[in-house]
């Protein structure tokens, strides 16, 4: 049986304020908004390439880095390659995130967007 033709289109993030969370990565990323209500908003590259959708989830519990026993586990997170970390990061902080207590590598930077879900600022070594 031939494989169906699969196009992945984007990863998508729970949140309990879809709007602001999408605002946050508009910002980061300087992807442009494409789908936008109350439940559901898109981002797209201009490249064309996979996007970031976030979908409202009322009962939304934020994750915990690094994992804690009880605690809501981390499901997913974003690498996102910089050309500079340092710059990269104040970006980043600037617009929302908050730079993780534990840090494992000295290349990457454990950033925490404004709803707790971790996401890797790296460069490339």
């Amino acid at each position: 049986m031939d494989r169906p033709r699969t196009s992945l289109t984007a990863i998508v993030l729970d949140t309990p304020d879809p709007g602001a969370l999408a605002a946050f990565y508009a910002a980061l990323l300087g992807w442009r908004v494409g789908t936008n209500d109350r439940e559901w908003v898109s981002l797209r590259p201009e490249d064309g390439g996979a996007g970031l959708s976030f979908q409202l989830e009322a009962a939304y519990v934020q994750p915990t880095w690094p994992r804690a026993d009880g605690a809501q586990q981390m499901m997913t997170h974003l690498d996102i390659e910089v050309d500079d970390l340092d710059d990269a990061v104040a970006h980043a902080v600037a617009h929302g995130a908050t730079v993780a207590g534990f840090q494992p590598q000295d290349h990457v930077r454990v950033c925490l967007d404004p709803d707790g879900h971790p996401f890797c600022l790296y460069v490339e070594v």
